[in-house]
């Protein structure tokens, strides 16, 4: 008998197909992770788990989870899971990568114009009652028309990134682990170093994963390199950046503003010292939040499951 724990609520037509091949243990809640403890209870006998970036999948798993066969990981990203760990063990990793692309990327442009524009500062303004007159420089902000725009991380969310660019004739740059030559007429984008790309960029796009050397790249030197009315996105992992150093850089005046998607620790402290800042726009972690994406992105958990339980090979495994 197959039993499969779903770490949070999910629509019935999906459970309904995980129960056509076995029990099925869901968490009732949908915007609070499963408690650890109950977690790790309900895999004692499980074979196969679905979960989020909110599951720590380590050497504690492996103890109460003696018969797991597959972890489907609902994020592109799999920091949350020692992938070498579970391989050893002869557990499959699967995430959910291409079907989130072009929902991020559009996560990610909405949130750089937002920031650009001002636009949640102006209508906080509005709501407060504040506004009494039109103002020559009442909340003006920054073009993105004919900017220089700097994106770290040129994988399928970076290019989609850079297509959308093109119609507002950007000068796109982009720094990676590796470059795209083949990519590189068609985006319209110019491969520079890291630091020519914090120099040179009016807007600095992050959509890197979290490696062991990408934690930290933003840190006081990278932000010190940025120009003064430079804008920031982070749309990859929040531990990318040191947010010590990026409260600074946006006190001190180092760049003009940041927009977040991501962070170290989420939820957000609610003391945590960039919510006071007016040129800090901080999002709960919605890149991929549209309904059809994330049915995309669940039903592709499922699948994975469905395969690895019939010991077939899955369509996204991490390798």
């Amino acid at each position: 008998m197959q039993k499969i724990v779903v770490s949070r609520k999910i629509p019935q037509k999906f459970i309904k197909q995980l129960e056509d091949i076995g029990e099925v243990e869901v968490w009732d809640a949908s915007l609070t992770p499963m408690p650890r403890e109950k977690f790790l209870t309900a895999l004692k006998d499980a074979t196969a788990c679905f979960v989020t970036l909110s599951e720590t999948m380590d050497e504690e798993v492996i103890e109460a989870a003696p018969n797991l066969k597959v972890i489907a990981n609902m994020a592109v990203g799999y920091d949350n899971i020692d992938v070498d760990l579970m391989q050893s063990k002869g557990i499959v990793v699967t995430n959910t990568p291409s079907v989130l692309t072009e929902t991020t990327a559009e996560l990610g442009f909405t949130l750089m114009l937002a920031v650009a524009r001002r636009v949640v500062e102006a209508e906080t303004y509005v709501q407060n009652g504040e506004w009494q007159s039109w103002g020559p420089y009442l909340f003006a902000g920054k073009d993105l028309y004919h900017a220089n725009v700097g994106i770290y991380g040129m994988g399928d969310i970076g290019k989609a990134f850079a297509r959308r660019l093109k119609g507002f004739n950007t000068n796109i740059m982009y720094h990676n682990r590796t470059r795209h030559k083949d990519d590189e007429e068609a985006l319209g984008a110019l491969y520079v170093s890291f630091e020519t790309l914090l120099k040179e960029s009016d807007f600095v796009i992050c959509t890197v994963p979290l490696t062991a050397e990408t934690r930290d790249k933003f840190d006081d030197k990278a932000f010190k390199m940025m120009k003064n009315d430079a804008i920031f996105i982070n749309i990859g992992r929040g531990a990318v950046v040191d947010e010590e150093a990026l409260v600074k850089a946006l006190q001190n005046g180092e760049i003009k503003a940041c927009g977040l998607d991501v962070l170290r620790e989420e939820p957000i402290d609610m003391k945590h010292p960039l919510l006071s800042r007016d040129n800090a726009t901080i999002l709960p972690h919605i890149g991929s939040a549209s309904v059809i994406t994330r049915d995309r992105m669940i039903q592709l958990c499922i699948d994975n499951i469905k395969l690895v339980l019939s010991e077939k090979e899955p369509k996204t495994p991490v390798v």
